[in-house]
């Protein structure tokens, strides 16, 4: 129902309501299903003929005390796509694009004249309703409590549910940002705080591996530059070698078990892009504490060799008696080339003496890694990743950056929602093992030069188009999640719910009825565009699973 002063529209939440732009009905929503043990989300559009302020909204519904309500937040874009991108997009001009879910304003939202809003309803079920029709009413008062309007769709929660996520993803984790933002000293107890809200956060929306700070990351750094140090294992050195205290990384690993983290993905021992380099290490010596090890260490030096002597043997014991082993992951250098082949071949030769049992994993593109047995876990960017599949490797990874901007799937401002979530079918289909990005919260200009406000440059000072670098937005208080990162969540949901389908019916029978209505078979650069592909084929899986289940 809506009042001639509003309209209000529900939308799935595939739909980004730009505000200048009118609805397309292709979102247009009015029924869903959902399994209990899932989180459901949609959108309801409004705007007004005038200015309207102070706009209060209830939830009346069976289903009230676990649905949500916040507002998509629009934040500019200076660099929304590369010049040469493809035709899959919404836009490629710098404007206000809809992205961060803010919570409601105390004081009431606004209605503006002739531009639309959009406001995101979540659903968690938490396993406590049973099957049936819940209807949703999304009502809107004014200031003074009369109805301006309101929507409805009518929610049927299926019988049975889906299995536990089993997929590994990794978003980095830039703990160093954090203390950063905040103006917070590392590994102070405000820190530790803050690192633990954003944890939690990361896994509620299905990151289960944490990138975890050996040493300060090597990771999007000017060569010759530092980031801030952030280095969970003390380092001593004296006239007698090396000295560890492990007691930073214990409560780190303790705050990541009360979390609910799976995975510890141990921070890169060579820098980024060749493995030329060790990382900034510091270490006390002689009473002072300084950097030990960086940009002038050369990675196959005899000095970087005792420590890394030296420390390995010391950290296999310790994650072995906090009883990890068979979750820890290890990396060389991330993004080699093959021009950088023999300098990542030493590094991981020199890391394999002592790292016998341990997977090791890196982002790459060049088979030949692989292929040389250079990294156990191949992390392929998914524009590189058909090598990898026509040669039956297993235990796949894929990730995706700025670079893949063309055919394949992502998660830019500019890109439609359906393109970031098309990523759960193909995951499931080439029965991908991981899921790895660097972007959880880099909140850096390029090379790490200086600090940036996310909410006002969202493309690292122009560098990378937004929706590269970051999924959340530092609130006053803590994490506040995007769009991408409930959307890119509802495509785990998916890969789960092909997982709970090929238990009962088989795996060639569910990509059998996943293709049926493809002209070519789906690929990780050839997936149907239509945002109702992806809904309908997800009801449809949704029905199958009610009825056998």
């Amino acid at each position: 129902m809506t009042d001639k002063k509003v309209e209000l529209r529900c939308l799935n939440s595939l739909a980004k309501v730009i505000a200048h732009h009118e609805l397309d009905s292709r979102y247009f929503l009015e029924r869903a299903t959902t399994f209990s043990n899932e989180i459901y989300s949609f959108q309801v559009a409004y705007r007004s003929e005038q200015l309207i302020k102070g706009i209060r909204i209830e939830i009346e519904s069976p289903l009230a005390e676990c649905t949500t309500v916040r507002k998509v937040g629009l934040v500019p874009s200076e660099l929304a796509c590369y010049g040469d991108h493809d035709d899959y997009v919404i836009s490629d001009q710098p404007g206000l694009y809809p992205d961060p879910l803010m919570p409601l304003d105390v004081h009431g939202e606004v209605a503006l004249p002739g531009s639309w809003s959009s406001l995101w309803i979540t659903v968690d079920l938490k396993n406590q309703h049973s099957e049936g029709v819940y209807p949703i009413d999304v009502i809107l008062l004014s200031a003074d409590g009369n109805r301006m309007g309101s929507e409805r769709i009518d929610l049927h929660v299926l019988s049975g549910s889906l299995p536990k996520q089993k997929l590994i993803r990794t978003e980095w984790f830039h703990t160093d940002c954090l203390a950063n933002h905040y103006n917070v000293n590392v590994f102070s107890e405000e820190h530790w705080t803050l690192i633990e809200q954003y944890v939690q956060t990361a896994v509620k929306q299905g990151i289960n591996m944490i990138l975890t700070p050996l040493f300060t990351p090597p990771l999007d750094t000017e060569v010759g530059g530092e980031r801030t140090t952030v280095q969970l294992v003390d380092v001593q050195r004296d006239e007698n070698g090396y000295r560890f205290d492990f007691r930073l990384l214990e409560r780190w690993i303790a705050l990541g078990e009360r979390c609910g983290v799976e995975y510890y993905e141990f921070s890169h021992l060579f820098t980024q892009w060749g493995a030329q380099f060790a990382p900034k290490i510091m270490a006390a010596e002689k009473g002072q504490l300084k950097r030990i090890f960086g940009w002038e260490t050369d990675a196959t030096g005899e000095e970087y060799g005792k420590f890394l002597e030296a420390l390995l043997p010391e950290l296999d014991r310790f994650i072995k008696k906090q009883g990890i082993q068979d979750r820890v992951f290890f990396h060389v250098s991330d993004e080699p080339t093959l021009d950088n082949l023999e300098s990542y071949r030493a590094a991981s030769r020199r890391l394999s003496q002592f790292l016998q049992g341990y997977p090791t994993f890196d982002a790459l593109s060049d088979y030949e890694f692989y292929a040389h047995g250079l990294v156990n876990t191949p992390v392929v960017a998914n524009n590189h990743i058909d090598s990898f599949i026509s040669h039956g490797v297993e235990n796949l990874w894929t990730y995706y950056c700025c670079a893949q901007y063309k055919k394949v799937s992502n998660r830019f401002f500019a890109f439609p929602s359906e393109r970031n979530r098309i990523i759960g079918f193909q995951l499931y289909k080439f029965n991908i093992r991981g899921f790895l990005h660097w972007g959880y919260n880099f909140w850096y200009s390029q090379y790490a030069r200086k600090m940036v406000n996310p909410f006002v440059q969202t493309d690292a000072d122009r560098a990378f188009p937004s929706g590269d670098a970051f999924l959340v937005y530092p609130g006053e208080t803590g994490p506040i999640e995007s769009i991408r990162m409930v959307v890119f969540y509802e495509a785990l949901q998916d890969v789960r719910a092909l997982e709970r389908l090929e238990g009962l019916i088989g795996r060639e029978k569910t990509i059998a009825m996943m293709e049926e209505d493809l002209a070519v078979p789906l690929t990780f650069s050839d997936y149907p565009h239509e945002p109702d592909w992806i809904i309908k084929k997800r009801e449809q899986i949704n029905q199958l699973i009610a009825s056998l289940a």
